[in-house]
């Protein structure tokens, strides 16, 4: 079995790639099921219907979160018109940040999901891409408070089924990779915690198109995962285009089933469903 746990689509406000237009790609690449998981990030974007009004970019776009009944509806749609070629689940990549938690627990409450990925794109609502975050501190520094902010969100946070891309920020790390013991107790607490909860982690193909030297993420946190008890796994292409979508997805898991993994996961009403690797 193929699966693309991890797509966006023009209802992220870094895509442009229609949701149609994904589904008939998917099935052109014998992908059998595929995963939307369009962005929301409170704190640093609003929803479509915030009577405040948009956010922008200092080029003038907008940034907002998925317009969602618009979103469910497309997802519906196609569910329907294309189920008998591919299986479509409906998800959603939760951004979020301590301070955010509540919108977050809010939004849960108010739509049913199969798959929800835990990912944090910002601290304090600094995004780390455009180095933000980073400014103004060492490379420990920022390191060891970002992945804090992860502790942080899942000690509280429980809605969500996987970690998403968990060492992301090493793909905007000027510095180069991080040494590992700056951050390997807040990597194993972090682990254990999702362990403990019942929660997965991601790997993210979208490493082989950033040139990284190693998996996202890493190789010594995938096995330390499966080390500590963890056998929630899901594979995602975090494609926002078409050349992303299933990318090195048969790669992939031929090194997970190299490093001792059996299964990898999909989701069905947020409840993990395995497949031999």
């Amino acid at each position: 079995m193929l699966a693309d746990y991890h797509v966006h689509t023009y209802y992220s406000d870094d895509s442009e790639y229609m949701m149609e237009e994904v589904v008939k790609d998917a099935i052109k690449l014998g992908i059998d099921e595929i995963c939307f998981t369009d962005h929301v990030d409170y704190g640093v974007k609003r929803d479509w219907d915030d009577v405040r009004g948009f956010l922008t970019r200092d080029d003038g776009t907008l940034l907002t979160n998925v317009h969602y009944p618009r979103y469910f509806a497309e997802i519906a749609k196609y569910k329907e018109k294309y189920q008998d070629q591919i299986s479509i689940k409906k998800g959603l990549e939760f951004g979020i940040q301590t301070h955010t938690i509540k919108d977050f627990q809010k939004l849960f409450a108010a739509y049913p999901l199969d798959f929800v990925i835990m990912s944090v794109h910002q601290v304090n609502d600094m995004e780390v891409w455009p180095q933000w975050f980073q400014q103004g501190k060492n490379q420990k520094e920022y390191n060891r408070l970002y992945y804090q902010e992860i502790l942080n969100v899942i000690k509280e946070y429980k809605d969500y089924c996987v970690l998403g891309h968990l060492d992301s920020i090493v793909r905007y790390d000027l510095q180069g990779r991080c040494p590992f013991e700056y951050i390997e107790d807040l990597v194993v607490e972090i682990l254990r915690q999702a362990i403990k909860d019942n929660k997965g982690i991601e790997v993210n193909t979208s490493c082989y198109r950033y040139g990284l030297s190693d998996l996202t993420p890493a190789r010594n946190i995938i096995e330390l995962y499966r080390d500590l008890g963890g056998k929630i796994i899901t594979l995602g292409s975090d494609s926002h285009k078409k050349e992303h979508l299933g990318y090195r997805l048969k790669e992939t898991k031929a090194e997970l089933l190299s490093m001792g993994f059996e299964y990898f996961c999909t989701f069905d009403n947020m409840v993990p469903q395995f497949h031999e690797l």
